[in-house]
C-alpha cells in the first residue's frame, strides 16, 4: 500500500512538473466548457449569462406591451427550488466514481492526477438535497429582479398589503427557497417590523406523487424508461465509458453509464455550490457532456415530459389553479374591484413545471427523443439544460389594455416566448387572455386530476406512499 501511495506521489509530481500538461491548471477557465450540458443540475447563470456581470440585471424592454395604456394587473410565478446538495441516490455513484479514480494507475491524466493528489470527497450524506447557500442566493435574487420586472406588482406595499401571496411544496428545500424569495424582498426593502405567511400544498406543486396512475404506470413501471436503458447500454454511451476506462487504464465494464453521468454530475455541483471549475471537468469532452446530457433528456422527456400522456394530464390540477386564479383576476378587474391578488409565488420542483410546460404544449419536437436518434435530435427544443436550470421559473403576466382587452404575457425563465398553437392572428408575446383561453379550452373544460389520475384498484391494494 505504500508503494502505491508513492507511486501516486511521484507520478503526480512528475505532472506538476511538466511531464504531463494541466495538472493544477490555473488556465483552466472559471465555467467549465461542458456547463451548458448540466441538465436540471445547471446553474440559472448558464440559461443566462448576462447574470454573471450583474445578477441583478434586468431588461424591462422585453415586455413590450401592444398598447402605451397597457398596465400588469397580476403575476403568477411557479419556480422550481434553488440550487441544492446532491441527493443520496446521486451521492452514491458519485463515490462509485471517485474510487474508481482513486485505484486508477497515477499519471496518465492530468485531471486523475489532480484529484487522487488532492481532491476529496466533501459532500456531507446529511445534506441530502438540501437547499445550498448559492440556492439561497438563487431565490433572493430572483425576488429582487422580478420586482425590478415588475414594481407596480410584487411591491412593497402590496408585500405589507397581503395581495402577494406564497404556497410552496413540503419540500425542505423548497420551503426554504419560499424563505429567501420572501427574504430578498424584506432585505430589498428594509422590512423588519412583519413577517409573511406561506402555505403548504403538496396537492399543487408534488402533485405527481399524489397521480396514483402516474406512479404506477412510470415511476414503478420497469419498461416506461426503456429508451433510456437501451441508449445507456448504447454505442453513443459505450464510446463514452470507454474513454473514460482509457483515461483510467481500467476494464471498460468497470465503468457503467450510471458512473460516466456522476463524473459529469461531480463536476456540475462543484461549479453549483462552490463555484469552482473541478478536475473532474476534465473528465468528459464536449462530445461525452453532449451523449450524457441527452441520456438525461431521455430520462426526463420519458418520466416527465412527453413520452407518456399520464406525465403531462397529472399537471391538470396545477393548471386549473393557474386558469382560476387568472380568471378571479380578470372578473376583479372588468367588474372595477380591486385586484385580490396582485402576485402569487409558489415554488416546486423540476417535476412540478416540466409536466405543465408538456401540457401547454412548451419545447415540443416534430419527433420524440428515443434511444436510436440522438443524432437527429441535436438541435431539440427539449433540453433540460435550458429548460429547467435551479430556479427554472414560469412567469404568467397579465395586463389591461383596455376596457375588456385583458392580454397575458408567458415567460420562461425571465424571457418572453410564444403559447405554442396560437393561430398566427393570434400569436404574440401577449395574446388576448381570451384568445389564450380558447386555445385550451379542452384542457379548461376536461383535464380533470381526479380522473386522470385514479386507479381502479381495491381498498388497500395500491400505496403512492410505498412507490415513492
Amino acid at each position: 500500500m505504500q508503494i502505491n501511495i508513492w507511486g501516486i506521489h511521484v507520478a503526480c509530481l512528475a505532472v506538476s512538473l511538466g511531464f504531463s500538461s494541466g495538472f493544477l491548471n490555473t488556465a483552466r477557465p472559471s465555467i467549465p466548457r461542458i456547463a451548458k450540458y448540466f441538465g436540471t443540475k445547471g446553474r440559472y447563470e448558464e440559461v443566462n449569462p448576462y447574470l454573471l456581470d450583474d445578477i441583478l440585471a434586468v431588461n424591462t424592454s422585453i415586455l413590450r406591451p401592444p398598447f402605451p395604456q397597457c398596465r400588469p394587473v397580476h403575476l403568477t410565478a411557479i419556480i422550481r427550488h434553488g440550487t441544492r446538495y446532491p441527493t443520496s441516490s446521486i451521492f452514491k455513484y458519485m463515490e462509485q466514481m471517485y474510487e474508481a479514480v482513486k485505484s486508477a494507475a497515477p499519471g496518465k491524466e492530468s485531471w486523475v492526477c489532480e484529484i487522487q493528489d488532492q481532491w476529496r470527497m466533501w459532500y456531507p450524506q446529511d445534506t441530502d438535497g438540501r437547499l445550498a447557500r448559492k440556492g439561497v442566493d438563487d431565490h433572493k435574487h430572483l425576488a429582487v429582479r422580478l420586482s425590478k420586472l415588475f414594481p407596480s406588482l410584487l411591491s412593497e406595499e402590496n408585500l405589507r398589503g397581503g395581495f402577494v401571496k406564497f404556497i410552496t411544496s413540503s419540500k425542505h428545500r423548497c420551503i426554504n427557497s419560499t424563505l429567501s424569495f420572501v427574504g430578498g424582498l424584506t432585505e430589498l426593502w428594509d422590512i423588519q417590523d412583519q413577517k409573511f405567511d406561506y402555505e403548504v400544498n403538496d396537492a399543487l406543486m408534488k402533485y405527481f406523487s399524489q397521480c396514483a396512475k402516474f406512479v404506477k404506470d412510470v415511476v414503478r413501471n420497469p419498461s416506461a424508461l426503456l429508451e433510456v436503458d437501451k441508449f445507456k447500454e448504447g454505442p453513443e454511451m459505450r464510446r463514452v465509458r470507454e474513454k473514460i476506462g482509457d483515461q483510467l487504464t481500467v476494464p471498460y465494464n468497470n465503468i457503467t453509464a450510471d458512473m460516466a453521468d456522476a463524473a459529469m454530475n461531480l463536476c456540475a455541483y462543484e461549479l453549483a455550490i462552490r463555484n469552482v471549475n473541478s478536475p473532474w471537468c476534465e473528465c468528459l469532452d464536449d462530445v461525452d457532456a453532449q451523449v450524457v446530457e441527452y441520456a438525461n433528456d431521455l430520462r426526463q422527456f420519458w418520466k416527465r415530459g412527453y413520452g407518456h400522456d399520464i406525465n403531462r394530464m397529472s399537471s391538470c390540477i396545477l393548471f386549473h389553479d393557474v386558469f382560476s386564479r387568472l380568471d378571479k383576476v380578470a372578473s376583479e378587474r372588468l367588474s372595477g374591484q380591486q385586484v385580490t391578488e396582485a402576485v402569487t409565488i409558489q415554488v416546486g420542483h423540476g417535476e412540478t413545471l416540466l409536466p405543465l410546460y408538456t401540457l401547454l404544449g412548451f419545447f415540443k419536437d416534430d419527433e420524440p427523443l428515443t434511444s436510436s436518434n440522438y443524432a437527429s435530435q441535436r438541435q431539440r427544443s427539449f433540453r433540460p439544460s435550458l429548460m429547467l436550470p435551479y430556479a427554472a421559473n414560469l412567469l404568467l403576466a397579465l395586463y389591461d389594455c383596455e376596457e375588456g382587452d385583458l392580454r397575458l404575457q408567458p415567460l420562461i425563465n425571465e424571457k418572453p416566448v410564444t403559447f405554442p398553437g396560437l393561430t398566427e392572428g393570434q400569436q404574440s408575446s401577449m395574446p388576448l387572455y381570451r384568445d389564450v383561453k380558447e386555445h385550451y379550452k379542452e384542457l379548461i373544460h376536461g383535464c380533470d386530476f381526479e380522473t386522470e389520475c385514479e386507479l381502479f384498484t381495491r381498498p388497500n391494494q395500491f400505496s403512492i406512499k410505498d412507490a415513492l
